[in-house]
């Protein structure tokens, strides 16, 4: 796209309730607040005369200790608002480059405008790979009791999940492994488990819970050290415990390349959001699988349009395993239909031109 493209840069705000509070390290989330944007290029429209514009949707959803602050967020837009009409695309995501989530809104948005007019699937756009009809996703399973753990997972397997992933670190290490324990014997060794410890262990705990999830079959430990731990998780991955290690959060820390050099991490977790944008974590993910690191694709409880945009970027990342999309569940609100299916413990990828979302601004 050029400066000259007669493109238009909207937003408005939107406050999405949760389901049930969130607790969090920096307190309680009960709505999920941001921006959704829209391009609007006045300069095409459809093949009849009166028919509208080609439009590209994307959003902003500001998490503390993720992205800028909502704040932030918002002057970060309006920056790119002006940028947008003065200098055009280009200028306007180095203006904003920054401010991670107003970025993953620009970019989406130019990314949705650019394969729509195209006529063709966000993942084709973004992976120019073959048609892929679903990407598989895991059931995220919360902090409960042992019979509450249990239960869950029990019920995310009857909606046909393959692939769960534990809460764990709020507990004692005893406790947790008793947990994935009760879990394991009520799903069977079909179904893949893995553990998200959110940085809550010292070395000795993440060890000693390592050496009874080998045996239980546990798949994946994630962020089991605080971030910055990145020679404590090197060290992790030479138990040679049969379960691989990942990072999420330490990827904000350090990067590609000293996770890389490290040896921290068999495994990469990608928040778009969190990123700056679906086009930086397709890279990301392109340099981690040349470094024989697996990618795979998460959310930050985001609304409708970042979770389509997701579900897109993990169809266009190859074999991509199991990934944290099936979030829509957790908001009482959304910002319009879902366009995802979920089925069989996959995700449905949508195969309208663009992102595919729609009835999100109210008139499309």
């Amino acid at each position: 796209m050029s400066p000259n493209d007669d493109l238009a840069l909207e937003y408005r705000s939107f406050s999405l309730e949760l389901a049930d509070p969130l607790e969090t390290a920096d307190g309680t989330i009960n709505s999920r607040d941001g921006f959704l944007v829209r391009l609007i290029d006045g300069a095409t429209g459809g093949d009849g005369p009166g028919d509208d514009p080609a439009v590209g949707y994307g959003e902003a959803t500001p998490l503390s200790g993720w992205t800028e602050s909502h704040e932030d967020c918002k002057a970060a837009l309006e920056r790119a608002r002006e940028a947008i009409r003065m200098d055009g695309p280009s200028e306007a995501l180095e203006v904003v480059d920054r401010q991670v989530a107003a970025r993953h809104a620009l970019a989406m948005a130019l990314a949705d405008l650019q394969a729509t007019r195209e006529s063709t699937p966000l993942y084709r756009y973004l992976g120019q790979g073959p048609m892929v009809g679903r990407v598989p996703v895991n059931a995220t399973i919360g902090d409960g009791s042992p019979a509450e753990t249990t239960e869950e997972a029990r019920a995310a397997v009857d909606r046909g999940f393959g692939c769960c992933k534990l809460k764990v670190g709020l507990r004692s290490v005893e406790e947790d492994v008793e947990r994935v324990r009760r879990v394991r014997e009520a799903v069977g060794d079909g179904v893949e488990l893995r553990a998200d410890a959110n940085e809550a262990w010292t070395y000795e705990e993440a060890q000693s819970a390592l050496e009874t999830f080998g045996d239980l079959g546990v798949s994946i430990l994630e962020q089991p050290l605080p971030a910055g731990a990145l020679e404590g998780h090197a060290d992790l991955r030479e138990l040679q415990t049969g379960v691989s290690i990942a990072l999420d959060e330490g990827l904000l820390e350090h990067g590609v390349d000293a996770i890389c050099e490290a040896g921290a991490a068999d495994v990469v977790v990608l928040k778009p959001m969190a990123l700056g944008g679906i086009d930086v974590a397709r890279k990301v993910a392109a340099w981690l699988t040349e470094l024989d690191v697996t990618p795979l694709v998460t959310t930050t409880i985001d609304g409708v349009v970042a979770r389509t945009g997701a579900v897109h970027l993990a169809a266009a990342i190859p074999d991509v395993p199991a990934c944290g999309l099936a979030t829509g569940e957790l908001l009482a609100t959304d910002l319009g239909r879902d366009p995802v299916l979920l089925e069989k413990g996959s995700a449905v990828v949508p195969q309208a031109k663009g992102l595919g979302v729609s009835d999100v601004w109210g008139e499309r």
